[in-house]
């Protein structure tokens, strides 16, 4: 089984998270990819985002009736920060036979060293960086750096001794942050294709709630 796995805090979740997975999940014909919401998010302070179950029915509304992708739930179940280099750990131990590629965008990746374990990724899985920045070069500059072992097969392709990969892949580039789209909802604006139909519904649906988080509504 070929699992990606796309990690965040999707607060909320957008069109821009529904189409990396759909990209991916087709450029490397995944069999399934998996959209993992953070408990606790460890870059962010926490202060406006919504509760995990809250934000886990979103990325189930999100994907509804799209084939290949799914939500997985775990890190609703541990303790602490949502760290990547655990949530791999628990992919590795849950699923020994599956081939795990973990998905990041471009400019994140150039961040790994800062995270936990951050420069270990590559030994727990294949990593599939999201380029749309037009960050290519600096990509292959940072593989380059941080793992000489790392070797370039084609353009966009490396290969570790292990045999696990890092794959850069272009996609339509869809400048959508979550920052963008609490401030519409707050302003009562049209989230229409910034945000699936069925999450734009749910945020509306539960918006006495999502105001505690975000601030009041003009």
């Amino acid at each position: 089984m070929k699992i990606g796995i796309l990690g965040g805090s999707f607060n909320p979740i957008h069109s821009g998270h529904v189409r990396m997975a759909i990209e991916t999940l087709e450029r490397l014909s995944l069999d399934r990819v998996e959209l993992v919401p953070a408990k606790k998010p460890p870059h962010k302070d926490g202060a406006d985002i919504l509760p995990f179950e809250l934000r886990l029915e979103l990325v189930n509304r999100a994907i509804e009736g799209m084939p290949g992708l799914a939500s997985n739930p775990l890190e609703g179940d541990r303790p602490g920060p949502s760290f990547t280099c655990d949530t791999l750990n628990c992919y590795r131990i849950e699923q020994p036979d599956s081939e795990i590629h973990f998905i990041v965008g471009a400019s994140t990746f150039l961040e790994l060293q800062s995270w936990r374990r951050g420069l270990e990724i590559p030994d727990m899985a294949s990593l599939v960086v999201v380029n749309r920045w037009k960050a290519a070069d600096k990509v292959a500059g940072f593989i380059k750096d941080r793992w000489p072992s790392a070797k370039q097969q084609e353009a966009g392709l490396w290969l570790f001794p292990d045999g696990h990969t890092i794959r850069l892949v272009d996609i339509p580039r869809l400048d959508i942050k979550g920052g963008h789209i609490r401030r519409r909802w707050l302003e009562r604006r049209s989230l229409s294709l910034l945000v699936p139909s069925g999450v734009e519904s749910l945020l509306e649906e539960k918006a006495a709630e999502i105001e505690q988080y975000w601030g009041k509504r003009k």
